[in-house]
Parts: structure tokens; C-alpha cells; sequence
């Protein structure tokens, strides 16, 4: 088995510390490097490779949410997930646009920091339904209106099915949930997932999400169970 390549970004050494000890002693995970400011995270991305980068989304130097959008912007990024406390929904979700997998709170316990590391490097978001659709809710604002607009305007890319299975990803449906619900193949489920990734240019399923959401396409549904349909 191929060790997880970790990177640690934290500016309290002593959490480092913490977090290098806990995960330093997953078999499956090698802790590559460490740093305290975001403004490190490039340069030591570029010697060591990770495939995870596990960070601080508060610092006093280069925060957490400017290095995510920096790593992501680059070709072949590691996955982000950020650590963090509940009380940065709107920073949360500022990241997560910009391409983070997710994140975990710090008083997470140990074996789900874990456990979060290896759904990241596995492809798999780290956000819970319930926990995406309360971050969703900090999106509205002034400007809803210009970005349903948009958000709606990108998923004509999208065919019937694709809009479906972008619906149920927005849902926090699993593969195979999506597979039961649409009546249609897990396999077959990731071939459409794969597609609405490509056409709108998104990184993973939690864009979807939250593209799904701005469109408003949650809302609709929500109506129409409402009325019984």
C-alpha cells in the first residue's frame, strides 16, 4: 500500500505537534513536511509532493482560505481540507469554492481526523449532509440573485441526467444512493459525476453541491415534495 502524503500547515506548534503524533501513527499516512504560515505551503508543496494538505484555516501570516486558492489553482493539486472551529461558516465556504475537500473541526475527534484524511485521498469529500446544507445557508446574501443567475447559466451545460445526478450529489446522496434513486448503476453513477465535473470545470463533488444549491435546484425540489408531487 502506497503511503497518504501528508503536509501539516498550523501556526500553534503545539497543535502541530498534536496532529503529527496522532497521524504520524496511521500505517497508511507518512507526514511530509510541516509549516506554520501559509505562505510556506507552496514552496514546501513543491519539494514534498503531498497528496493531502492538512491546514489551519486561521494564521496570522498567509491564512488558510488564500493558500487553498493557491494550491488549487496550480496543475495537478494536492486536496485541502482545512481545520477550523464553526464559527467561520462564510470562510468555510469561501474555501470550498475555491476547491477544498472539506474540512474538520478541531475538537474533531482523533480517529475522524484520521478517518478524513483517507476519504480526502480517496476522492471523498469530508462534509456531512447536514453540515453542507447548514454551510449553504451562509451563502445567501445581496448578491443571490446575480449568482443564481450564473449558477443556473453554467448547469445548461448539462444534460437531463447529468442535471439529476448533480441534484442528488447536492443532496449529500452517496454513489450508491444515487444509483437506488435513479435507478441506474454505482458505475455509471460515477461515469455521470465524472461528466458534470468536466463540463463545469469543477473539482469535486462539494462544487457540485454548492453550484446546485445557488441554482436553486434544491429549493425546487424541496417545493415539490411539498406539494406532494
Amino acid at each position: 500500500m502506497t503511503a497518504i502524503r501528508l503536509l501539516l500547515v498550523d501556526d500553534d506548534p503545539l497543535v502541530r505537534a498534536g496532529l503529527s503524533l496522532m497521524l504520524g501513527g496511521a500505517e497508511d499516512i507518512e507526514i511530509v513536511g510541516e509549516a506554520a504560515d501559509g505562505a510556506d505551503v507552496g514552496p514546501l508543496a513543491d519539494r514534498t509532493r503531498p497528496d493531502v494538505v492538512l491546514m489551519d484555516i486561521r494564521m496570522p501570516g498567509v491564512d488558510g482560505l488564500t493558500a487553498t486558492e493557491r494550491l488549487r489553482a496550480r496543475k495537478d493539486p494536492p486536496q485541502v481540507v482545512l481545520l477550523t472551529t464553526f464559527h467561520a461558516d462564510e470562510q468555510v465556504l469561501r474555501a470550498l469554492r475555491a476547491g477544498a475537500a472539506g474540512f474538520v473541526l478541531k475538537d474533531t475527534p482523533p480517529a475522524e481526523i484520521v478517518d478524513a484524511v483517507r476519504k480526502v485521498a480517496a476522492g471523498d469529500p469530508v462534509l456531512s449532509p447536514t453540515v453542507t446544507r447548514r454551510l449553504m445557508d451562509h451563502a445567501a446574501g445581496t448578491a443571490a440573485d446575480i449568482r443564481r443567475a450564473h449558477a443556473r447559466e453554467r448547469l445548461t451545460a448539462l444534460n437531463d441526467r447529468e442535471r439529476e445526478v448533480a441534484v442528488a450529489v447536492g443532496r449529500g446522496l452517496s454513489n450508491a444512493e444515487i444509483a437506488g434513486e435513479l435507478y441506474m448503476s454505482v458505475a455509471t453513477v460515477k461515469t455521470h459525476v465524472s461528466r458534470v465535473l468536466a463540463k463545469l470545470d469543477l473539482n469535486n463533488r462539494v462544487q457540485i453541491a454548492l453550484l446546485a444549491y445557488d441554482a436553486g435546484l434544491l429549493e425546487e425540489l424541496d417545493d415539490l415534495k411539498g406539494e406532494g408531487r
